[in-house]
């Protein structure tokens, strides 16, 4: 018993202050993250629910754990922009972005006020990056062909602008459509296209009983493709009020 007793009183100086270091992490954030407020109110909570030390370190100082604008997993947003939490292989750390993300995480962060206003909230909003549409057809060959093909029924450009049929929107007008693109990809399966054009490979051929009534539009997918890209460089037409479609 008495050299049981000898080794636990040689042991406990080097243990315990092993688990005491365990306990503790660097957490980096931008100054003005900092000056909010947000980070002092979290800190001392998540600190007293789990008996741990967190270091609050300047933006960039090596860290454990770093509050930034991009580059880990969305927490919450506030001073107008969405806040990201990366964490390195520390388990304190990793401990602390799991509480952030808990109901008792996010109720913390949504609790803090400032003069009665919740700065903060960990709703956030998805960002989705939209790409823009871009067309790989010559554009300038895409004229030609919405000339000669389009311009007996459309307004093209003001090149047409008085040989057109008055009751068929012009190109600006479809334009303002949301889905413009769509309807020119698959325009000959709109009404009244179908009856009068023909896509290579693509359109089956007209019934021997049911001939075009007009001299048929017939174009390839790369043609389409061309007219597609001059399409997508026309200016919309300014007409007010949004243009309601069926």
């Amino acid at each position: 018993m008495r050299l049981v007793f000898m080794l636990v009183v040689l042991l406990w100086p080097v243990t315990a202050p092993a688990q005491e270091a365990d306990k503790r992490f660097r957490l980096a954030a931008p100054q003005a993250l900092i000056d909010s407020g947000l980070v002092g109110h979290i800190v001392p909570r998540f600190g007293l629910k789990t008996a741990t030390r967190i270091s609050v370190v300047e933006d960039g100082a090596e860290a454990d754990a770093v509050f930034a604008a991009q580059g880990g997993t969305p927490v919450f947003e506030g001073l107008g922009q969405v806040w990201t939490l990366e964490v390195g292989a520390d388990p304190d750390a990793q401990r602390f972005a799991d509480w952030l993300g808990s109901d008792i995480g996010r109720n913390t962060v949504d609790s803090f006020e400032v003069d009665g206003t919740a700065p903060f909230t960990t709703q956030v909003r998805q960002q989705v990056a939209v790409a823009p549409l871009t067309f790989d057809g010559d554009a300038k060959r895409g004229a030609d062909l919405s000339l000669t093909h389009c311009g007996r029924c459309h307004v093209v450009g003001a090149i047409n602008r008085s040989k057109s049929i008055g009751s068929t929107p012009s190109f600006a007008v479809l334009r303002t459509l949301p889905n413009w693109d769509v309807r020119f990809q698959g325009f000959y399966a709109l009404n009244p296209h179908p009856a009068f054009t023909q896509i290579a490979d693509v359109t089956p051929p007209f019934d021997i009983s049911r001939p075009s009534p007009i001299a048929p539009v017939e174009l390839t997918l790369d043609e389409l493709d061309h007219i597609l890209a001059f399409v997508s460089g026309i200016a919309p037409a300014n007409l007010g009020a949004p243009i309601q479609s069926r």
